[in-house]
């Protein structure tokens, strides 16, 4: 992992940049998720309607606490399922912006599954997670694949390599939904039909 490059990427989140970096599905296109002006630039970079929430995401379970209220019984998924592949709906706290989620209450948790992913947002705290391509496009997998648009108004850009390619299954666990299958989607289904707590 380059450390040096990490370091750059958090000044730039520190700024108001974005960055593009890798998890174990796709790559994301990071702003600091709690700054509307940055959510603003994610959005915009993205061409992506602004009622159409992005992800917030957090280095752990734990962390996302600080930034949501989430149920005993979606705290339990929360640590069955994070890190990896699957975002979840809970209750958002007021650090959240109405940015993010386009003014709804609630908000998708991310906590990839990525060692660089992870050590990234352990620097910068709560990033965008939404995947690094213009809305309509497909997902990216290689830093070589990104669109123009994206690479030039990323600060930074973390190369990890070619990455899984399945998005993520978007779960809301207290009501549970399943609002896109992807990754694990058969083991959250299992787990919404005879929860363990």
């Amino acid at each position: 992992m380059d450390r040096e490059l990490l370091g750059r990427a958090a000044d730039a989140v520190a700024a108001g940049g974005l960055v593009v970096y890798p998890t174990e599905t796709v790559y994301g296109l990071g702003g600091n998720a709690l700054d509307p002006d940055a959510v603003e630039r994610v959005f915009e970079t993205k061409g992506r309607d602004r009622d159409d929430p992005l992800s917030l995401g957090v280095a752990s379970a734990d962390a996302a606490s600080s930034h949501t209220r989430p149920t005993a019984l979606a705290t339990a998924f929360m640590r069955a399922f994070l890190p990896g592949p699957v975002t979840v709906v809970v209750e958002r706290g007021p650090s959240v912006p109405d940015a993010l989620t386009g003014g709804r209450d609630r908000v998708g948790v991310r906590v990839p599954d990525h060692p660089v992913a992870r050590a990234l947002l352990e620097e910068t705290g709560p990033l965008t997670a939404t995947s690094a391509n213009v809305s309509g496009a497909g997902s990216v997998t290689r830093v070589a694949d990104l669109d123009g648009r994206v690479r030039d108004r990323a600060a930074a850009v973390i190369d990890g390599g070619e990455t899984g390619g399945a998005e993520s299954t978007v779960v809301d666990p207290e009501r549970g939904e399943i609002h896109r299958r992807g990754a694990m989607a058969g083991a959250v289904e299992a787990w919404l039909a005879d929860p363990p707590v």
